[in-house]
């Protein structure tokens, strides 16, 4: 009987003892800091603690951990009117980090949640704000702004916004069908007015050449030699009667006399 009392109270001791050390010491790693709670209070200069082991004071003390790395956020899809009238559905992306784990444990209940959700109304108020043609192209000043208000609010907490990019913008399918009937009807103007451009340098071009070959007649006679040049290529069948320019120009004099 001794030896099973004595068995069991060694058992009880290192139980006792186990308890104490669990409870006692802590490891944080690198990228984790402790707010240590003491009688349900938080100091000022010794609440926040680590990394490395901390040791603590069973019963009086507790700890909460806090991550200090950046966190990755989803935020779900959102349903948005835009300015325009035109209803989409957007989704995005928030990088943020906790600077102050006194503060994120003290001045909200769950900052990541806090978050979340501060992200999904300010994107539903800021997107709603902007027409649908700002929205697909102006995502850097969309992001700056979206960055910019979620931060302002979220800085309270001890959480530092660093990013915030819109992901993805869904478009009903009579919007993309439209979509794609005015970019087509785009492309086709800017194709006529680049054709009429093209027609009005060529006139101009010809008006001077025109201009240069009427103040010499040489000029005319080489241009006319030039042109049976490219006429007789090789392997052409075509035959050409050379004219002289001056029977032509004696047969304008006289149709200018009648």
């Amino acid at each position: 009987m001794g030896a099973q009392a004595f068995g069991l109270s060694f058992i009880i001791f290192v139980f006792i003892i186990g308890w104490f050390l669990f409870n006692t010491l802590k490891i944080l790693k690198q990228y984790e800091r402790g707010v240590i709670f003491t009688l349900g209070k938080v100091s000022q200069e010794s609440g926040v603690k680590g990394p490395g082991i901390i040791v603590l004071l069973p019963g009086i003390q507790k700890m909460v951990r806090v991550g200090l790395r950046t966190v990755t956020m989803d935020v779900p899809s959102q349903d948005i009117v835009t300015k325009d009238n035109v209803t989409v559905k957007v989704n995005a992306v928030i990088y943020f980090r906790v600077i102050d784990p006194r503060k994120a444990i003290l001045e909200v209940e769950d900052y990541f949640y806090a978050t979340s959700q501060i992200a999904q109304t300010t994107l539903r108020s800021i997107l709603g704000q902007n027409a649908l043609d700002d929205l697909l192209s102006n995502r850097e000043a969309i992001n700056a702004e979206l960055q910019k208000v979620i931060d302002d609010q979220t800085e309270p907490w001890g959480v530092k916004v660093t990013a915030v990019e819109v992901k993805n913008v869904d478009l009903p399918a009579e919007m993309q069908r439209a979509m794609a009937i005015q970019a087509q009807a785009e492309r086709e103007r800017r194709a006529k007015i680049i054709h009429a451009e093209g027609e009005l340098q060529a006139s101009t071009k010809l008006g001077e050449a025109a201009a240069i070959i009427s103040k010499d007649p040489t000029a005319l006679q080489l241009r006319y030699l030039q042109t049976l040049t490219e006429i007789g290529t090789e392997k052409n069948t075509t035959i050409v009667f050379p004219l002289p320019i001056d029977l032509l120009k004696a047969f304008g004099n006289i149709s200018e006399k009648k």
